[in-house]
């Protein structure tokens, strides 16, 4: 038996918005569950789960029909109810949070809210449609933290009109908020988008997979620095996106690990820069040693080619509780 998620998908039904980035076109075709299948869903995931979150995911949960989200976190309430979930946790839009909703998803037992900040810059933020202001996300994150909900930002470095440098204002104000964790998305342009078709007139470019890691790096130390837990990096990869429905942009069936390597090799760098090493021991914790090396080896022969006369020596150290440490011989 394993503490888990048990995750359920809701259409975009309440979202007021057609984000560029957003396929509303695929995800419109989508049904939306019945009540009857959201419990038949939990009860089928408690045969293996023990303690279970349950998570609505795929929409903005409370922007729905304020009695549909009283079937849905009702049916799962009543496992909570039961003491065979732990909690349950939904995605939401920053301007869809007030006090009413507050006191709904209190009442129903609903621990975590995940909400799609996406920028804060409010330029951004209007070339991307989304619909609200950065101020919008300050209200709904410091209302959800003040009666006691774990809050969860989502990013997405390189939306339109983004540049590096308003990408990582937009970490820094996230990270001032304090969220119990933070989620970057680097754009993907995904088929059948607005953004897509921005794309394919020229009228926007990407991050490639390399740029975004680099930037994408610089916004995780800012999480990093402010002890701020970052929960994932990059869409989750599936069949669909690796298919064909990713057309450009920062996909990556691992971006997580492109940044992590990517933030490892500035941090050693920075350090191995102001020393004369003969030698220098990089230890690691546990399952960390493919981060630091890299993709293909890509760190270790960077780093020969930026300090040649310096030998250099990766480990793994099960002890070690720090992301990493350098030894200078």
């Amino acid at each position: 038996m394993k503490n888990s998620v048990i995750p359920i998908f809701i259409p975009h039904l309440g979202c007021p918005n057609a984000c560029v980035f957003c396929n509303q076109r695929r995800i419109a075709q989508e049904r939306a569950p019945e009540t009857h299948e959201v419990k038949s869903i939990i009860e089928e995931a408690l045969k293996t789960s023990d303690k279970p979150q349950v998570s609505f995911y795929g929409g903005s949960f409370t922007a729905i029909d304020p009695s549909l989200q009283e079937e849905y976190l009702s049916a799962a309430y009543m496992f909570y109810k039961a003491g065979l979930i732990d909690s349950v946790r939904l995605s939401t839009r920053p301007d869809a949070i007030d006090e009413s909703v507050i006191a709904r998803l209190k009442k129903y037992g609903v621990k975590t809210v995940e909400l799609g900040v996406q920028s804060m810059d409010d330029r951004v933020l209007s070339l991307s449609k989304r619909g609200h202001t950065a101020a919008d996300c300050e209200r709904a994150a410091n209302a959800l933290k003040a009666a006691g909900f774990e809050v969860i930002l989502q990013i997405m470095p390189g939306l339109p009109g983004a540049s590096r440098e308003n990408d990582l204002e937009t970490a820094k104000r996230v990270a001032a908020l304090s969220p119990a964790g933070v989620r970057i998305y680097p754009v993907c342009v995904i088929r059948d988008t607005e953004l897509c078709d921005m794309y394919e007139r020229g009228e926007y470019k990407p991050l490639t997979c390399d740029e975004a890691a680099d930037l994408c790096a610089d916004i995780f130390d800012v999480f990093v620095e402010k002890n701020i837990p970052v929960v994932r990096i990059g869409l989750n990869p599936t069949e669909e996106l690796s298919g064909g429905a990713a057309v450009a942009g920062a996909y990556h069936p691992a971006m997580g690990q492109l940044v992590r390597s990517a933030w490892l090799f500035k941090k050693v760098c920075a350090l191995l820069d102001v020393q004369n090493a003969k030698k220098a021991v990089i230890t690691v914790p546990a399952g960390r040693l493919s981060d630091m090396r890299g993709q293909k080896n890509l760190n270790v022969k960077k780093l020969k080619e930026r300090y040649p006369e310096t030998e250099i020596e990766i480990r793994e150290d099960k002890e070690l509780k720090a992301p990493f440490a350098v030894k200078i011989i």
